[in-house]
C-alpha cells in the first residue's frame, strides 16, 4: 500500500484504483474461511475486537513514524461511530452469524451491501449511472443464484447477516461524508475505534477467552490482522475515496466466488450446481460496473 501514494502513482489514477480493486478482490475473498476458522476457537466479538484494533494500531503507528499528523479530537469522534457500524455491525455481526452458517453463504448474504450503497448515495444526490445500477442487480442476482440450495441458517444468525451489509453501506457512506483524518489515518482511526467497540460488545456479552486456542485460529487471526484489515482495508478506504462508490463496493460480488471456492477447497464445503451460473452472472455485473462509460 505505501506505493499507492508514491509520485508515480497518483491516488487517483487508473492503476492506484486497480491495485486496490486486486486487494479487496482477492484477499477479502478469503477472509471469509479465515474467520471461519477464527470463531471456531476464539471468541467471535473478542477475537475481532483484536484482529481490528490491533491492525489500526501498526497501521497508526507506521503512519505517525513516517510523519503523517496527528488526528485531531474531532476527526477521532467521527471515526467511533463509523468504526462501529463497519467492524461491530458489518464484521462482528457476520463473525457471529459464521458460527452457525458457510462462510459462502454469508458472502454470499453480505453481497446485497452495493445495493444498499447505491440506494443511500441516490437519496444523497450522488445518482448511479443507468450502467452501475444494471450491473449493481445484474451481480446481486448473480450470488443469488449462488446462494440456492445453501440458505440454511438460524434465526439469529440470519438475522445478522441481513444486518450487517445493511451497518457496512451507512458506515461506508458516511466515511465518505464526515470529517475524518486524510489519507490511510482514517482507515487506522476507524480501525482502532472499531475494534474497541467489539471488545466492549464482547465483554457486555459475557465473552471468555478460552485456556487454549488452537493454532489454526491463531494463524488465521493474524492473516485477518495484516492481510485483511492492515492492507484490506486501507484500499477499501482509498477507494472510498477515489473512486465511484458501485466501483468501490464492486468487490462484494466477487468475493463470494472467491470465498465459495475456497470453502470447497479448504473447509469441505459442498456449493450446488447453481455456483458456475451464479459466478457467470456476478463477472457480468462486475464488467458493467467497471467498463468505460461511453
Amino acid at each position: 500500500m505505501p506505493s499507492v501514494s508514491a509520485p508515480s502513482l497518483a491516488p487517483g489514477s487508473r492503476a492506484a484504483i486497480g491495485l486496490c480493486l486486486v486487494a479487496v478482490y482477492v484477499i477479502w475473498g478469503s477472509t471469509y474461511l479465515a474467520l471461519r476458522y477464527v470463531v471456531e476457537g476464539m471468541p467471535a466479538l473478542l477475537a475481532s475486537g483484536l484482529r481490528n484494533g490491533s491492525a489500526g494500531l501498526i497501521l497508526y503507528v507506521a503512519l505517525r513514524w513516517r510523519g503523517a499528523p496527528r488526528p485531531t479530537l474531532r476527526e477521532w469522534a467521527w471515526s467511533a461511530p463509523i468504526g462501529g457500524l463497519l467492524f461491530l455491525v458489518g464484521n462482528g455481526f457476520v463473525a457471529l452469524a459464521e458460527r452457525d452458517v458457510a462462510s459462502g453463504l454469508a458472502a454470499t448474504v453480505c453481497a446485497a451491501m452495493p445495493v444498499f450503497v447505491a440506494a443511500l448515495v441516490a437519496l444523497a444526490g450522488e445518482r448511479p449511472t443507468a450502467r452501475e445500477w444494471a450491473g449493481l442487480l445484474l451481480g446481486f442476482a448473480g450470488v443469488a443464484v449462488m446462494s440456492v440450495g445453501d440458505l440454511r441458517a438460524t434465526p439469529l444468525a440470519g438475522g445478522l447477516l441481513v444486518l450487517a451489509p445493511i451497518g457496512w453501506a451507512i458506515g461506508s457512506v458516511l466515511s465518505r461524508r464526515l470529517p475524518l483524518p486524510r489519507g490511510l489515518l482514517s482507515a487506522a482511526t476507524q480501525m482502532i475505534t472499531g475494534g474497541a467497540v467489539l471488545g466492549l460488545a464482547g465483554v457486555v456479552t459475557g465473552e471468555r477467552w478460552p485456556a487454549v486456542v488452537p493454532g489454526r485460529a491463531i494463524g488465521a487471526l493474524v492473516y485477518l490482522v495484516f492481510a485483511g484489515s492492515i492492507v484490506g482495508f486501507s484500499a477499501y478506504s482509498h477507494l472510498l475515496r477515489h473512486a465511484r462508490p458501485a466501483t468501490a463496493t464492486s468487490y462484494a460480488y466477487v468475493n463470494p466466488v472467491l470465498a465459495v471456492l475456497l470453502g470447497a477447497a479448504l473447509a469441505g464445503e459442498h456449493p450446488g450446481p447453481s455456483t458456475l451460473l451464479g459466478g457467470a452472472l456476478v463477472i457480468g455485473g462486475v464488467a458493467l460496473v467497471l467498463g468505460r462509460r461511453r
